[in-house]
Order: C-alpha cells, then structure tokens, then sequence
C-alpha cells in the first residue's frame, strides 16, 4: 500500500525537466511570460469595459470590434498560462491579476477609449518582442513561436483600432 500512496503524492519535476532549457533559463522566460499574462489580463478587462461603455457615432464599429478584441484576449490568456506551465513554473496569481482596473469609461470618448488600448497593445507588443528575442536566443522555439502569434494579434488590433479613428 506504501507504494500506492508515495504515487499519489505531489512531486516537483521542473527541477528535472530535460527539455533542452536550463533551469533559470526556463524560470526568467517563465517570469516574463507571466508579465505578460497579467498585462493580458489587464487588457483583456479594459477592452470588455470599453466595449460596454462606447458611445457616438462609432458605437457599433468599436462595439464589434472590442468584442472580437476581447474575446481573442481571453482565449489568448489559456495559450500563455500553459507555456508558462510547460516550462515548469506556475501561473501567476495575486501578482497583479487581481489588481483592479480604474477607469472613468463613461467619462471617456469613443476616440480617448481607442487611444488608451492603441498605448495597451503598442506596450504588449514592446513586451513580448523583449521576452521573444529572449525566448529566441536560449532556443525556447515555442515560446518564440507563440509570442509571434500573439505579437500578431496586437498589431492587428492596432491596425483595426487606428483605422477605426483615421480621420
């Protein structure tokens, strides 16, 4: 029965995991995947604010577009906690997910809505071509690979976004 029981329990294996990364290569490309995941997360509840919020003329437009915006978002945080998991290290929590977001939405323009997401995704993007570089250079290819999709994603929603506003 001992031998049952020992199978049950909990033992950390990332200390052992031999998928060609080092240990404290796999630990910062995990720290900053988590990062991201939070600034994912932030941007994931601002866009679904927004897209509550919008009023004026560009209401459907935006309206239709942060749903599409947030949605992707949310899958997108799934895809980026599990590479952290694969990489041996737990997902984030309490560092920052569940930090609440101010926003005087009702207060803000249609135009002042899509300006403050173009900052959030210009800044996503900046992040996550540092830790793709970083993921590129240990030979983290997936994560490299992720990162592109995910980098593609941001700027196609800023092309989306400054197009929404073009004048």
């Amino acid at each position: 029965m001992s031998k049952a029981a020992d199978v049950l329990k909990p033992r950390m294996h990332a200390e052992r995991m031999d998928v060609g990364l080092s240990a404290t290569d796999r630990k910062e490309l995990a720290d900053g995947l988590s990062e991201i995941l939070v600034d994912t997360y932030r941007l994931l509840i601002k866009t679904h604010i927004y897209h509550w919020n919008v009023v004026g003329p560009l209401f459907h437009a935006i309206h239709v577009l942060t749903e599409e915006q947030y949605n992707a978002l949310f899958n997108a945080t799934d895809v980026i906690a599990e590479r952290v998991r694969a990489l041996g290290h737990h997902a984030p929590a309490g560092r920052g997910v569940d930090t609440a977001i101010e926003l005087d939405a009702p207060g803000r323009s249609a135009m002042e809505m899509v300006e403050d997401l173009i900052v959030d995704h210009e800044e996503a993007v900046k992040k996550m071509r540092t830790v793709a570089i970083a993921a590129d250079e240990k030979g983290d290819l997936v994560t490299t690979d992720m990162l592109t999709e995910r980098m593609t994603f941001h700027e196609k929603a800023l092309w989306m976004l400054r197009a929404t506003v073009a004048e």
